[in-house]
């Protein structure tokens, strides 16, 4: 009796914490909806933001000190939104789009501001003014400047003596910087004399040197009250100094770019995915179905509070990463519930089936979703913009989905089980399965995988050769930049979903390319349109068009060619950060496998998909964007999850043989054992985006199609692939070191 108590206020407990969250992410508390989902901040794309035009002050400057000049605005922008976008235009102009803000006033202040950043010794410094505040210098004798500084950023650690926390600033230089900072440095530690941080004529800090420093690395500490104020003066460093002055020329609010009928239809794709994988989850695994559905609503809505708790901004890809996330959620439960059914296909009782169950897939939980933590970890902080924010949600999405398919599915199954709902039959039994022989029908896989391979290099190949601008994929506005066009209409104009569509279609037939993102000019009557670049030619007969059709005056149409959103940097650091990731993958699975040959085939069998899903792009013709990048991350997380399972399961049943007959048929049952989860977990993701295909906006169908393939391609790699690869690499090398032993 105690028990079933007990367990009737484990069920109200859950019940009460999902109520919560739901009454958190409708509602929320207070007048200012604290936890409330409407307080989630929204990207460009859905709830469009502020832009700011600036323009270089007197002669345009080189291309090259204008992309160093992005670069350090786009650092700047990031303090307000990740999500945030800094393009070049002609003329030395450059525009700034901050998502989730709707006051220009706000940013304007600070983010073009021509800053002055010096690191200034006491020796060569005298203060001025009233209360001796205002520092002097002469030039020469600064030791660095902002321009010299690579990165800044505030944290926290342990006083050696106090054992106490407390907030440094961790400053890291550049090359030339680090060889003048070494030398000052050098001559300053003996005495501790100062070194003052001074922008803009404020001296922000003034810290005392306390040893040489002449890797570059330096430590600001003392003072700090607060984390936040150690951030604040990281922040302010890390603003510099601007190699170009800019004025503003231009600042306005403009509305989403996708429109509410892009959440709708994506919010709408996510029920209709989430309701039939809960009817799935319910028909295939019964009561404990019911048990992970229960968890998975939980898991949606304490996703929503979460978001909104850390002030992450969402875009469209982030709404899809999270429907997307539901059906990966469900992969912890079927591990579950696939381990429970065969407990109970031995003869085990239901309770003793349970736990055996949870303890048993346990490790391959674990390790599949550690492996895609650490990706999250390593991208977020070697990313930049799209790809640190899909590394937040990502990351977020792992550590809730483990909490609620180890803590919240077990209790509520034990619950069920203490209350009376105690026979088999609502649990099912693992039939047993006839061992089909992967590792035979290896050579068969091999020749499958090898001939995608050489598709993908042939149609890059094709399409390097068959494109004008020699690029070997479509790339989008975001990786190639475009033209952008100022629309401002007539007072009796109305601007509606209608008109987008006719403006939309005169830019799609003009330039050739269905790549066109429009969005709403607040206050003004007016729309912005960013397209493919276009010829002078092109640029007229569009301007005519309009002038024609809306009887516009040529005078309210401006147009200019305008650079990637996406920079060189921000690519370099995407693909840094994914290669970094990998590395840490493989070391991860090589400690916890003790087996390098492990951590190689999961790491081919990823590279293998992340080829096939370049191959949907190149041949399908996908517009290759920020989307693009979210896609190949998501394909790299969810690949190596489905195969560490299966390696898993290797590992349990090789335990101590070592005879290669014994190993290939520990191979053969192992991926036999795992093949319902492997397609089960497959299908409920595939549901969830294809619903986001078939009812998804068109930038949607961009992201979900290759994810798609991404998802069956990842199935048939961890089932054909992963596990015959492994055998192979085993095998060779375990011949080669007999044939040695004989010699």
């Amino acid at each position: 009796m105690k028990d079933k108590k007990k367990a009737i206020l484990q069920i109200l407990i859950v019940v009460a914490a999902i109520a919560l969250c739901t009454f958190t992410t409708l509602v929320g508390f207070t007048g200012k909806h604290l936890g409330s989902a409407q307080n989630i901040k929204l990207g460009l794309d859905l709830a469009g933001g502020v832009s700011i035009t600036y323009e270089a002050v007197g002669k345009t400057p080189s291309k090259e000190k204008m992309e160093d000049t992005r670069n350090m605005l786009q650092k700047r922008a990031q303090v307000y939104s990740t999500e945030s976008s800094v393009v070049v235009s002609e003329g030395g102009r450059i525009t700034v789009d901050i998502p989730g803000v709707d006051n220009a006033e706000e940013v304007l202040s600070g983010l073009g501001k021509e800053g002055s950043l010096d690191f200034v010794g006491q020796d060569d410094i005298t203060f001025e003014g009233e209360k001796q505040t205002k520092p002097k210098y002469d030039n020469k004798d600064i030791i660095c400047s902002g321009q010299d500084i690579k990165d800044a950023e505030a944290n926290i650690e342990q006083d050696q003596q106090t054992k106490q926390k407390k907030y440094v600033v961790n400053l890291k230089l550049k090359t030339k910087g680090t060889k003048a900072f070494a030398e000052a440095t050098t001559e300053y530690a003996p005495q501790r004399k100062i070194i003052y941080i001074i922008y803009d004529d404020e001296v922000l800090s003034a810290p005392a040197v306390e040893a040489e420093i002449d890797n570059g690395e330096a430590v600001i500490s003392g003072g700090f009250k607060t984390y936040e104020e150690a951030e604040q003066l990281a922040s302010m460093i890390r603003i510099g100094a601007l190699p170009v002055q800019l004025k503003e020329i231009q600042s306005r609010v403009v509305g989403a770019q996708l429109g509410l009928d892009a959440i709708q239809t994506s919010l709408l794709a996510g029920a209709i995915g989430f309701a039939l994988v809960v009817i799935f989850m319910v028909i295939f695994y019964r009561l404990p179905g019911l048990a992970s559905s229960v968890a998975l609503v939980f898991y949606l809505v304490l996703m929503l509070v979460v978001l909104e708790l850390l002030d992450v901004t969402l875009t469209l890809p982030g709404v899809a990463g999270i429907i997307l996330n539901i059906g990966m959620a469900v992969d912890a439960n079927v591990i579950i519930f696939t381990r429970i059914k065969e407990e109970l296909a031995k003869g085990k009782s239901v309770q003793a089936s349970i736990k055996l169950g949870f303890d048993k897939a346990l490790s391959a939980i674990i390790d599949g979703n550690v492996t895609t933590l650490i990706a999250a970890f390593v991208l977020f902080i070697k990313g930049s913009g799209t790809v640190k924010g899909f590394a937040t949600t990502l990351a977020i999405g792992i550590i809730l989905s483990l909490f609620t398919s180890l803590v919240i599915t077990k209790l509520l199954l034990n619950a069920m089980y203490v209350l009376g709902i105690d026979d088999a039959k609502y649990f099912g039994t693992e039939k047993e399965r006839k061992v089909i022989h992967f590792v035979g029908n290896r050579a068969k896989f091999f020749a499958i995988s090898g001939a995608l391979i050489v598709a993908c290099v042939v149609v890059l190949g094709i399409n390097k050769a068959g494109r004008c601008d020699g690029n070997i994929l479509n790339y989008g506005l975001d990786f190639s930049g475009g033209t952008t066009f100022d629309i401002t209409f007539n007072d009796d104009q109305k601007i509606d979903s209608s008109l987008k569509e006719e403006v939309e279609k005169i830019f799609m037939d003009e330039s050739g390319s269905n790549d066109v993102v429009i969005s709403e000019i607040a206050g003004a009557n007016g729309l912005s349109v960013r397209t493919v670049e276009l010829s002078d030619d092109q640029r007229a007969n569009i301007t005519n068009k309009v002038m024609d059709t809306y009887k516009v005056k040529q005078n309210n149409i401006e147009n200019e060619n305008i650079s990637a959103s996406v920079s060189d940097e921000m690519r370099t650091d995407a693909v840094v950060a994914v290669i970094i990731a990998v590395i840490c993958m493989l070391l991860y699975i090589w400690f916890r496998f003790k087996d390098v040959i492990f951590a190689g085939g999961a790491v081919l069998a990823l590279i293998h998909d992340v080829i096939v899903v370049l191959l949907v792009y190149a041949a399908v013709k996908i517009s290759v964007g920020n989307t693009f990048i979210a896609c190949m991350l998501t394909i790299v997380g969810y690949s190596i999850n489905a195969t560490i399972v299966i390696f898993d399961r290797i590992r349990e049943n090789l335990k101590s043989k070592n005879d290669i007959a014994a190993i290939e048929e520990a191979v053969d049952a192992s991926i036999t054992q795992t093949l319902t989860r492997s397609i089960n977990t497959s299908l409920t993701t595939f549901i969830m985006v294809a619903m986001l295909a078939i009812l998804g906006v068109e930038s949607i169908r961009d992201f979900a199609i290759p994810l798609m393939a991404g998802i069956i391609c990842g199935g048939y790699s961890s089932v054909c692939i992963a596990g015959t690869l492994w055998y192979s690499m085993k095998k060779h090398f375990k011949t080669g070191k007999q044939r040695k032993s004989t010699v």
